[in-house]
């Protein structure tokens, strides 16, 4: 008998799959914006990624929402919004027998219209924070009744005036000033291109770096700035100290090595830059609250699958 080998890594959904059968709308019906209602179980709830954003509504059961390197709770009335390509499951912990009719209901968008449009149209412009946002799952509070009801309202139009009623969604949702980040480190950069431009290459250095010491005095030398001068910089750019940053990163890229090899968790901590592993622990902990073998434990339940 040949075993096949454990899935580790997200699977990508194409449109091919796409059926009306388990609840998206034909082609026909839909444009650049689609709507999605579907129940639990069902086999659109795995850990997966695809190229659009997708909004979340869940309308029934509670249970675990991983989120790229990010576990939560979930239960009814959360309003999540996911980026391209970030992996994402919700795993109903409490579903009745035979199942729940309706326990999501979703929207999809492509980027590339808003941002083609956003050229052209200057109150699209207006949206394009929100989709950065979302590069890193963002988890709204306090709309769920409004946020139904825009869905509702856009599912109910074609054309021009869905398109109307998903931009007023949108307005609203790039408005909301209650929400939280989900997965990893989000840039906040207001400096000009070419502040930028600095800080995406130093990112860049950390992030192909993560086994190398990282000094900020070193960096602020090479930048022609004092050190306190180049932390003030980095601090209004990414909204982190340069050392939370640092280990923000590497436990970022712990976590995807914990699900996505069998790595040994003593290996993954010196692989990603931390000198010791009782550091690696305590900076884990303090950064997903959890320890390394505990995040480890419950990501594997990421696909929906009973261990």
């Amino acid at each position: 008998m040949t075993l096949l080998p454990r899935q580790l890594k997200p699977e990508l959904e194409h449109d091919y799959v796409r059926s009306p059968d388990l609840g998206y709308e034909p082609p026909s019906e839909s444009g650049f914006i689609r709507c999605l209602a579907h129940g639990y179980p069902t086999p659109l709830a795995r850990w997966h990624h695809h190229d659009e954003y997708e909004l979340h509504l869940i309308t029934a059961t509670s249970g675990k929402v991983f989120v790229g390197d990010w576990i939560g709770h979930f239960q009814p009335g959360q309003v999540v919004m996911v980026g391209p390509r970030l992996p994402h499951n919700w795993v109903s912990a409490d579903v009745p027998d035979g199942g729940v009719v309706e326990r999501d209901l979703v929207i999809q968008f492509l980027h590339a219209p808003i941002e083609t449009g956003s050229q052209h149209i200057p109150e699209l412009r207006e949206v394009l924070p929100l989709l950065e946002r979302a590069k890193h799952g963002v988890e709204f509070f306090g709309i769920y009744p409004q946020a139904r009801q825009h869905w509702q309202n856009i599912k109910s139009h074609k054309g021009l005036a869905r398109f109307g009623a998903f931009c007023d969604f949108l307005s609203e949702l790039a408005q909301c000033t209650d929400y939280r980040l989900l997965s990893s480190t989000q840039m906040q950069s207001e400096d000009n291109d070419a502040q930028l431009d600095q800080i995406n290459a130093i990112v860049s250095r950390i992030s192909e770096n993560l086994a190398e010491p990282a000094s900020a005095a070193d960096l602020a030398r090479e930048l022609g700035m004092s050190e306190s001068g180049f932390s003030r910089f980095f601090r209004r750019a990414t909204g982190n100290t340069f050392t939370d940053f640092v280990n923000h990163v590497r436990v970022s890229r712990a976590c995807q090595l914990l699900m996505e090899s069998d790595l040994l968790i003593t290996h993954i901590g010196y692989q990603v830059g931390f000198n010791n592993i009782a550091n690696f622990n305590r900076r884990f902990l303090d950064i997903k609250g959890m320890t390394p073998s505990d995040y480890r434990r419950q990501t594997a339940s990421r696909f929906g699958l009973k261990a």
